[in-house]
């Protein structure tokens, strides 16, 4: 027989949400396995929130079927709060609490909470105990908030944007404690901007843009390509048809950013030295040249454009 811990953390079949007249979500299918780390990427409005919060609980979907931990996110919102970390983006936190206060707070709605000190000072929160939420910095309460969403041991924790706005060493200390949320067998669905965030700490990646999902698989998965690439640095705007003009045939030189180039197809030492020779013939210095495969915010603006979203 089934029982709910054999069911995936998240299951989302077919889902759609309609506000008036604009579709947030289409169709959209995602599967979160236990003990694993999922990266929910999109530009703006592309429907991750509302996907997120419909997760949570606190949206209706107008149509499809969402399971979480095995449950109805609505329908068993009482059994599954104790089970579920909750991080959303901008803090969340009464403005006068204290930081210590706040936590404590949290803490005694769980049945077996973390240690709350211990938490405060592995997030690097210990100096802040005693300071109200509204006069933290931008990292501390995000920090908090992280903080907020874990004290209570959950099986699953939903992060939106954890790490926005935090300076690097904060940064890095929160990538630390999601690989041991998942070497612990919590299951992690997060919201990120920062592709090499999703990268690093990713097992699956689901890419949504207009409330569908556009790809989904692991980083590697998403990345793999049967062409090579060559790469390298130089100054922006190079004549890219000469270039390309000088390389053997299935082989082509893009611009990926300013002053960063990219030649594709089959990279051999010949296809190499042609693009040295070329660079020597134009007088064009040629920077940090080598062979790479594509990043993952290069899949992302392929599949979801380069213009800017509100």
């Amino acid at each position: 027989m089934t029982t709910t811990a054999d069911q995936p953390a998240v299951e989302v079949e077919k889902l759609a949400k309609r506000f008036r007249s604009t579709v947030a979500i289409d169709g959209l299918s995602l599967r979160l396995d236990r003990g694993r780390v999922l990266a929910l990427l999109g530009p703006n409005g592309a429907g991750k929130t509302t996907t997120v919060e419909i997760c949570e609980g606190f949206q209706r979907p107008d149509s499809g079927r969402v399971r979480v931990l095995g449950l109805d996110p609505i329908a068993d919102a009482n059994a599954l709060r104790p089970r579920v970390g909750v991080m959303p983006q901008g803090g969340g936190a009464y403005p006068g609490v204290r930081a210590e206060e706040m936590l404590r707070l949290v803490a005694s709605c769980a049945a077996r909470p973390l240690d709350v000190s211990w938490l405060l000072t592995t997030l690097g929160l210990d100096s802040a105990r005693r300071t109200p939420f509204k006069r933290l910095s931008g990292g501390q309460q995000q920090r908090l908030s992280l903080a907020c969403a874990l004290v209570g041991r959950p099986e699953l924790v939903f992060l939106d944007e954890p790490t926005a706005g935090l300076d690097p060493q904060s940064r890095h200390l929160v990538w630390e404690l999601i690989e041991a949320l998942r070497s612990d067998g919590v299951s992690v669905l997060l919201t990120t901007h920062l592709m090499d965030e999703a990268e690093r700490l990713a097992d699956r990646v689901v890419i949504v843009d207009g409330g569908a999902v556009v790809a989904e698989g692991s980083p590697a998965e998403l990345t793999s390509e049967d062409d090579q690439r060559l790469r390298f640095r130089s100054r922006a705007g190079l004549d890219l048809a000469l270039l390309t003009t000088a390389l053997p045939d299935g082989c082509t030189a893009q611009e990926i950013s300013a002053g960063e180039y990219a030649v594709c197809g089959r990279i051999d030492p010949q296809v190499a030295s042609t693009v040295a020779a070329w660079c020597a013939r134009h007088e064009v210095f040629a920077q940090d040249m080598r062979l790479a495969r594509r990043s993952l915010e290069e899949v992302f603006l392929e599949l979801t454009g380069r213009e800017l979203r509100s």
